[in-house]
């Protein structure tokens, strides 16, 4: 079955990335894609982090004696390879190699920050600027998003409670374009708010179905984006709709969404991975044709 159009087509493949005999699947937050293309699969469960080829193949798994197994969140891989993992309830972000070694934490695992806005309570996801500066979304009892260096250093925060410009109903995703302007997923405000690095309000769209995570494509001027309401959707930096899928109602129907997509990534060959949550094991592929 095809999905999208022009261009923008796609193909689902069923039954893509399977675990190994015995293991079981949670609520897949997301997954990102090496220069290599392997696959790299967040998930709360007991094994948090698991690695496949692009064929679905198991390759690897690591992080089961480091993240806990309700944990999980948001997962970005870097230009340089590297792998930030954000964890909701770990109150943390930590960046590790390719085989799970352990570079950096930012924050106090498993410690809530004592004031409101402090950093960090229940973040959700991490990116890297074209400089290295590292954004953070801190969204579920916060409403900011936190500007670090990439050593650790907090630059500044910016962001309270409300649905105003500035204002994050759960502040559930960063990226950065690649004008360097800072895309925020204000979820439960149905829209995505776009900042400069320093936190200056520059507009919003508005009217989507609760966005949850978004991803640029490094070769065209063009934004995926998941959204909790069964919906996958891509659009033009313009914020003009090319495609899209799903929406507003769940199905079974390979291709289209039991559940509610939470993260989207795409491999150096355009094709798309989305993965589900308030489902177990809900991943699927999408192969451009």
């Amino acid at each position: 079955m095809q999905f999208g159009s022009g261009k923008y087509t796609y193909e689902v493949q069923p039954g893509w990335g399977k675990l190994p005999d015995g293991w079981k699947w949670g609520w897949i937050v997301g997954m990102a894609c090496d220069s290599q293309d392997r696959v790299y699969v967040s998930s709360r469960s007991e094994h948090p982090l698991v690695v496949f080829d692009r064929e679905g193949n198991f390759l690897a798994s690591w992080g089961e004696e480091l993240i806990g197994p309700q944990n999980a969140h948001g997962i970005y891989m870097d230009r340089d390879d590297h792998l930030w993992l954000t964890e909701w309830t770990g109150h943390c972000i930590r960046k590790f190699t390719l085989d799970g070694q352990l570079l950096l934490t930012i924050g106090t695992p498993g410690q809530p920050a004592a004031h409101d806005g402090d950093p960090f309570n229940q973040p959700t996801d991490a990116c890297l600027s074209s400089k290295g500066d590292l954004f953070i979304s801190d969204g579920y009892q916060n409403a900011r998003v936190h500007r670090y260096t990439q050593d650790g250093q907090r630059v500044k925060s910016w962001g309270t409670h409300g649905s105003g410009p500035g204002e994050f109903n759960l502040s559930h995703c960063v990226r950065l374009d690649r004008r360097d302007r800072v895309w925020v997923c204000d979820r439960e405000n149905h829209r995505i708010q776009i900042f400069t690095q320093d936190g200056e309000y520059l507009t919003e769209w508005r009217d989507l179905l609760q966005p949850d995570t978004i991803y640029f494509d490094p070769e065209d001027d063009l934004l995926y984006i998941a959204e909790l309401q069964q919906r996958v959707s891509l659009w033009t930096l313009d914020g003009e709709m090319i495609t899209s899928w799903g929406g507003g109602r769940r199905s079974d129907v390979p291709g289209e969404f039991a559940a509610c997509p939470h993260g989207i990534w795409r491999d150096s060959r355009g094709d798309l991975y989305v993965s589900e949550v308030q489902l177990d094991g809900r991943l699927q592929k999408f192969v451009r044709v």
